[in-house]
């Protein structure tokens, strides 16, 4: 079955271009795994439903990932665990993936969603094995602490640690890397960036939200709208999630709901969601603010497809279509960088180099 493209907004405003793409007719794949996806992990909130009840479930339906999700490793890819400092001396887990090659073209630091509580870089393996492949370049995917354990800001400064790490002791030229992450790992990617620039680190060439999380204080239509539209989540359940997080801060704190932070300034964004998902209005509301604050935005809507559906790109076609777009992206974004900027170093001894690691479990 082959998708309609309707193109709903495409207007340029000065550099400001604010791209909203409507994709029809999810294909039987997708039709197929979002019954299977609502019935196996879908739930109504309860009032009786605390903290540690809701981490638990989390936990449970979505800290592990089937095998028959998850990728196979390809010959060319080495994945190495790796550990590095937070900005307050805590040691925080990561994974490289990285192609075989001299000349990495992109590097990508990827934040995995989890709603702040669940998942890891092995989890979201599919999108990282993934994008390491199609950029033959690297991937760092950040093990960031979760809550209710840490709580806010500990993932965020896990996040500044690790592009901070990137930029300064990796060697890896910010016009060559590329910011990435789902769900809470897209609210995650934007806080960091508004960070990172607050802090007078050189920004990323770009960044890539799938279903992003941006609004934690639950303000979004869509909540109610998309409630049972939703295979996975009901709106509540979001609304209950964010405080976990949170905790005491405001959670319209713009670090904690980027979409209420100051987004002038930021590298192009790319942004996907789908029409039917009660994180819609999360990313809708960011593409307008950004587009209001100066930032090139592309916003990809597609009809009817589960949350995050790159996680399940050797399921479903518009999982592979969605990280060939973010390639081609990251791609265009890097070269529009050099060519328009100072001359640069093309490489450096430590943007090259590769711990040596042990072999990776074949799945």
């Amino acid at each position: 079955m082959v998708a309609h493209v309707t193109w709903l907004v495409e207007r340029p405003v000065g550099s400001i271009l604010l791209k909203e793409c409507r994709i029809t007719m999810a294909s039987w794949q997708a039709a197929a795994l979002s019954r299977f996806i609502a019935f196996k992990i879908k739930r109504k909130p309860t009032p009786d439903d605390d903290e540690a009840q809701i981490v638990r479930q989390a936990r449970q339906k979505l800290g592990h990932m089937p095998g028959y999700v998850l990728p196979t490793i390809p010959d060319g890819l080495r994945i190495c665990a790796v550990s590095l400092s937070t900005l307050d001396g805590d040691a925080v887990r990561g994974e490289w993936l990285a192609w075989k090659t001299d000349y990495p073209p992109v590097t990508v630091l990827y934040l995995h969603g989890g709603g702040y509580v669940t998942c890891s870089p092995q989890t979201h393996r599919p999108i990282t094995v993934t994008l390491a492949t199609l950029l033959r370049g690297r991937v760092f995917a950040l093990d960031y602490r979760l809550a209710p354990e840490h709580r806010f800001p500990a993932a965020l400064d896990d996040a500044v640690a690790a592009y901070r790490w990137l930029v300064e002791t990796q060697g890896t030229a910010p016009h060559r890397l590329i910011l990435a992450g789902d769900s809470a790992g897209g609210g995650l990617v934007l806080s960091t960036l508004v960070r990172v620039r607050e802090l007078g680190v050189p920004l990323p060439a770009g960044a890539v939200l799938y279903s992003p999380w941006t609004d934690l204080a639950g303000t979004g239509q869509t909540l109610e709208t998309n409630t049972e539209r939703d295979v996975m989540f009901y709106g509540a359940g979001i609304r209950l999630a964010g405080r976990i997080y949170a905790g005491d801060t405001p959670p319209d704190h713009p670090l904690v709901s980027p979409l209420y932070a100051d987004l002038t300034r930021l590298p192009p964004l790319l942004i996907f969601a789908s029409s039917s998902e009660v994180l819609l209005d999360d990313a809708r509301r960011l593409a307008e603010r950004a587009r209001a604050a100066g930032v090139p935005v592309e916003l990809r809507i597609e009809d009817d497809l589960p949350h995050v559906w790159p996680l399940f790109c050797r399921l479903i076609p518009e999982g592979r279509r969605t990280l060939a777009q973010t390639a081609a992206f990251a791609r265009r974004v890097v070269n529009q960088h050099a060519f328009s900027s100072q001359p640069l170093l093309l490489s450096s001894r430590h943007d090259n180099c590769f711990p040596a690691c042990p072999p990776v479990t074949q799945h």
